[in-house]
């Protein structure tokens, strides 16, 4: 028990630091004005997954493409305009959607308040959706904040970050992911990676000893800076163990994660 101590200590001091860190974050960004539209900070309010051979064919859909909403969130404009889980966007205002980096690309562009036809798939057959793209909103919180309470020590998690809403799962390796960049990059001690939100019970990740708040910045010997890199480079090596270089606690080790059949598949 006393060698445990240290550890513990240490657990609780990064718990406070990340409290602090996202507080002064939200203070920041409620003393400041809020860029418009046009830079970026325009939503749909949906989370998703990449199509793979065996999803599209699960789905019935007529290609390997577009992308597969797993999460619609709770009075955005896609719940507003009908969007469910499992809908496939197969088209946005008439471009090809190839996967999530492209689909939040093209979200990020469009000005708050305009009106997008969306081509999807539900159950198999094609329906077109009209959503009016908003404005994200900016995190609500009290400007004097109190004193963070020393609390017991507990299991480390991911605290909640304020995102825009575009996270990605992949369901092969059993992890909720997203792209990590900027002065949150430089606060986990990298410069470009992909940041491990949450890790699914019982998946090849949890196996392969993967950790909320871990970032993957390499798989084998090439470097992975969005969750469709990632992605990509898991597809490559179907049927191999697969090296993840891991930035733990701003130290880098390597995690060896073995995909079956069955992982492929959610």
């Amino acid at each position: 028990m006393e060698r445990q101590a240290p550890r513990l200590a240490v657990e609780v001091a990064m718990k406070n630091a990340i409290f602090f860190f996202i507080a002064a974050a939200i203070l920041a960004a409620q003393s400041s004005p809020q860029p418009s539209s046009a830079h970026g900070t325009s939503y749909v309010g949906v989370m998703m997954q990449e199509i793979d051979s065996a999803r599209a064919k699960a789905l019935k859909l007529p290609e390997e493409a577009g992308v597969e909403i797993t999460r619609v969130e709770p009075d955005s404009p896609a719940e507003r305009a009908g969007l469910k889980p499992g809908d496939v966007v197969m088209q946005y205002n008439g471009e090809r959607v190839a996967g999530i980096e492209q689909f939040s690309r093209l979200v990020r562009e469009t000005p708050a308040g305009r009106e997008v036809k969306m081509q999807i798939y539900r159950d198999g057959s094609p329906l077109t959706v009209s959503v009016t793209v908003a404005a994200r909103r900016a995190p609500q919180a009290p400007y004097a904040i109190p004193p963070m309470p020393m609390t017991p020590p507990m299991e480390l998690r991911m605290p909640d970050i304020p995102r825009s809403f575009m996270t990605w799962r992949n369901s092969a390796l059993g992890i909720e992911c997203e792209t990590l960049e900027g002065q949150l990059a430089d606060y986990f001690g990298v410069k470009r990676g992909v940041l491990v939100r949450s890790v699914s019970k019982g998946s090849v990740a949890e196996r392969a000893g993967v950790r909320a708040g871990d970032v993957i910045t390499r798989v084998g010997d090439a470097k992975v800076a969005t969750p469709a890199d990632l992605w990509s480079r898991i597809r490559m090596s179907r049927g191999k163990p697969i090296a993840l270089a891991i930035v733990r606690d701003h130290k880098e080790i390597t995690l060896t994660a073995s995909l079956n059949d069955d992982d492929r598949m959610e």
